[in-house]
């Protein structure tokens, strides 16, 4: 990983954050004026590096703490909205932006809907515990199920 791989994904970044979604090989290489083939052995190499994460056909799956695929966590924020990855990224999501947001998701067990409002960096509530079934140092191991 370089430079440039280290452009291409916050070039990668933008994209999420100001479309909503992740971009495909060759969205982004129109943006970053190259190749989908270049873009392509990039991300590979971002993603070998634990700094993105492609699913089995090479397409961007998550960009920490966004996901590119629907999941139980929706975060609104600047008037947009994304799917984070689990509960930490939900959080990490407002906090990467530097803005207060609101988190859309359903408790684990019953599945009763749950709305948290994080103003100033502090959440609305604090009766809520989130766990985590697998230990940090296991993540990457199969980081898609964590």
């Amino acid at each position: 990983m370089d430079t440039s791989d280290l452009e291409l994904r916050n070039l990668t970044y933008r994209y999420m954050v100001e479309t909503g979604r992740a971009p495909s090989a060759a969205q982004l290489a129109e943006r970053a004026e190259t190749d989908d083939a270049s873009v392509s052995a990039a991300w590979r190499r971002l993603h070998d590096a634990h700094a993105l994460v492609l699913d089995e056909r090479g397409a961007i799956r998550m960009l920490n703490p966004f996901s590119a695929v629907p999941t139980p966590f929706r975060v609104t924020a600047r008037g947009r909205s994304w799917y984070a990855n689990c509960g930490w990224d939900a959080f990490g999501i407002g906090a990467a932006l530097g803005e207060d947001s609101v988190i859309a998701t359903e408790c684990a067990d019953c599945h009763e809907p749950l709305r948290i409002a994080v103003r100033d960096r502090e959440p609305n509530r604090d009766d809520l515990v989130w766990h985590v079934l697998v230990p940090a140092r296991e993540w990457w191991l199969d980081i898609r199920y964590t």
